[in-house]
C-alpha cells in the first residue's frame, strides 16, 4: 500500500532535481557522453576485474593486496560534494539502431528489465566516482547494491527509437553506505523529458567483500543540497523503522489484526464453520492461485565485476516474472509504475540454481502489486537460502481504456468517451 500512496506524489520533484534536469538537457551538445559499454569498462578498470572468466580467481586474489589502502576511520578520507559524483550517460537507441534489439520487447517498446540492469551499473559507477582517489585508478573498495529504495515511473512507454539519457549522483552518505539518485530522460522533439526517478542504496566493503569499509563523507553545498541530504537521512530512518516493524520481529497491530479477521470471516463457510472449508468471495482469486515460478542456472556470462551474479540481471529476471504474473492475473498487458523495497540479502554465486517465485500480494482499483521471492540452491549440498525480495506495482489497462501520455503523471481516459 505504501507504493500506491507514493504514486500520488511521484510527479513532484524538488527544486534541486528540476534544476539538474534543466542542466542536463543542455549539456548534451557540449560533447559526446559515454554509453553503457563504457560504464561497464570503467567499472572493470576500477576494480581490476578480468573480462576472461578463467582469470577471475587470479584477479580476485590480486585485490587482497589492496587491504592496506583502507582507512581506519571515515575522518581520514577527504569530503566530497554532490557535483563530484555527478555522471551523465547516453543510451543511443535513436542514433545507433544496431543496439536496439537488445532493448526491444514484443510491443516495440524498451524492455524495462534492461533499464534495471543499466541503473544498477550506473549506480555502482557513481559511488566509485564519489570515492575515487586521484593517486590511483584501482579502488580498494567493493561497492555493491544493498537495496533499491524506489523507482517511480513518470512515463509508461519507453520508445526504442529515441535516445535515452541517464544521470545520477550521490545524494546522502553514512559511514559505509551511500544513497544514489538517478534520473532517466528520453529525447522527444529535440528535448529530453523525464521518464523515471530512482533511488538506490549502495554499501562499501573491503577488497575481498568480507567486511564494511568507510567511504568519503558528503558535504552539502547550498540549501537545495542540504534538503536532499536531510531527505536521505529520513529515508534511512524510514527503512530502519520499517525493518523494525516487520512481522518477523513485531506482532501485527490492532488494525492489521482487524483486517485479517475480516478477511477470515468473509471467506468462512458458514455451513461447516471450519478452517479447512473456505468460500471464495465473488470477483476474487485466491492469492495462492496467482503464483508463477521460474528457474535460472547461474552461468559465468551473468557475473559482475566481483564474479558474483550481476544484481541487475537478478532484477531483470525478477521483473520479467513479476510482469508475467501481473499479465496472467489481470488478463491484459500491465504497465510498471513503481519498483520498491528490493532487498539484496546475500550474493548469488556462479553455478547456483536460482529459484524465483512471484505472486500477486495486493490489488487496489487498477493497480496490481507483485512480490517476487528469490532463493538459491547449491546443487551439491542442496541448501536453500533467500537472496532477494522484489516488489513491483503494475497498472492494468483494460481494452476499453487508453493510456494518456500527455503529461508526466498517471492519467486514464475511457475510450468510450472519446
Amino acid at each position: 500500500m505504501r507504493l500506491l500512496l507514493r504514486l500520488r506524489v511521484a510527479c513532484q520533484t524538488t527544486q534541486f532535481i528540476s534544476r539538474s534536469l534543466m542542466t542536463t538537457g543542455t549539456s548534451h551538445s557540449k560533447g559526446q557522453l559515454p554509453d553503457m559499454k563504457e560504464v561497464r569498462d570503467r567499472l572493470r578498470a576500477i576494480v581490476g576485474a578480468s573480462t576472461n572468466w578463467s582469470d577471475h580467481v587470479q584477479a580476485m586474489e590480486e585485490r587482497k593486496s589492496l587491504q592496506s589502502l583502507l582507512v581506519n576511520k571515515q575522518e581520514d578520507l577527504p569530503p566530497r560534494k554532490i557535483k563530484d559524483s555527478y555522471i551523465e550517460v547516453m543510451l543511443p537507441l535513436g542514433s545507433q539502431p544496431q543496439i536496439r534489439e537488445k532493448y526491444l520487447n514484443v510491443y516495440n517498446n524498451v524492455r524495462f528489465g534492461r533499464i534495471l540492469e543499466d541503473l544498477d551499473s550506473l549506480g555502482v559507477l557513481i559511488c566509485y566516482t564519489h570515492t575515487k582517489s586521484d593517486s590511483r585508478q584501482t579502488s580498494p573498495l567493493s561497492i555493491v547494491t544493498a537495496l533499491v529504495d524506489k523507482i517511480d515511473l513518470r512515463k509508461h512507454l519507453i520508445y526504442p527509437d529515441c535516445d535515452i539519457k541517464l544521470t545520477g549522483h550521490v545524494s546522502w552518505v553514512g559511514k559505509t553506505s551511500m544513497e544514489v539518485k538517478m534520473h532517466m530522460l528520453q529525447l522527444h522533439d529535440g528535448a529530453f523529458s523525464p521518464v523515471l526517478d530512482a533511488t538506490f542504496v549502495m554499501v562499501a566493503r573491503d577488497p575481498e567483500n568480507k567486511r564494511p569499509a568507510f567511504v568519503n563523507p558528503l558535504i552539502p553545498d547550498g540549501p537545495e543540497e542540504e534538503n536532499l541530504f536531510k531527505q536521505g537521512e529520513l529515508n534511512k530512518m524510514r527503512r530502519v523503522a520499517f525493518s523494525t516493524a516487520s512481522l518477523l520481529k513485531t506482532a501485527p497491530t490492532a488494525d492489521e489484526r482487524q483486517v485479517v479477521h475480516d478477511m477470515f470471516l468473509n471467506t468462512l463457510d458458514q455451513r461447516t464453520v471450519s478452517f479447512r472449508s473456505r468460500v471464495l468471495p465473488s470477483n476474487s482469486v485466491w492469492m495462492e492461485d496467482t503464483k508463477l515460478k521460474g528457474l535460472e542456472i547461474c552461468h559465468p556470462q551473468e557475473r559482475n565485476i566481483f564474479n558474483r551474479i550481476f544484481g541487475g540481471f537478478l532484477m531483470r529476471k525478477a521483473y520479467e516474472l513479476g510482469w508475467a504474473t501481473a499479465c496472467s492475473f489481470g488478463g491484459s498487458r500491465p504497465y510498471v509504475v513503481a519498483v520498491d523495497d528490493i532487498m539484496f540479502q546475500r550474493p548469488v554465486e556462479i553455478g547456483s540454481l536460482l529459484f524465483l517465485s512471484a505472486q500477486v500480494c495486493y490489488t487496489e482499483s487498477k493497480y496490481i502489486q507483485v512480490r517476487v521471492h528469490s532463493e538459491v540452491s547449491d546443487p551439491i549440498t542442496r541448501e536453500h537460502h533467500t537472496t532477494n525480495i522484489f516488489h513491483f506495482t503494475f497498472l492494468k489497462i483494460s481494452q476499453n481504456w487508453i493510456l494518456d501520455l500527455s503529461n508526466d503523471c498517471v492519467s486514464l481516459q475511457s475510450s468510450n468517451q472519446q
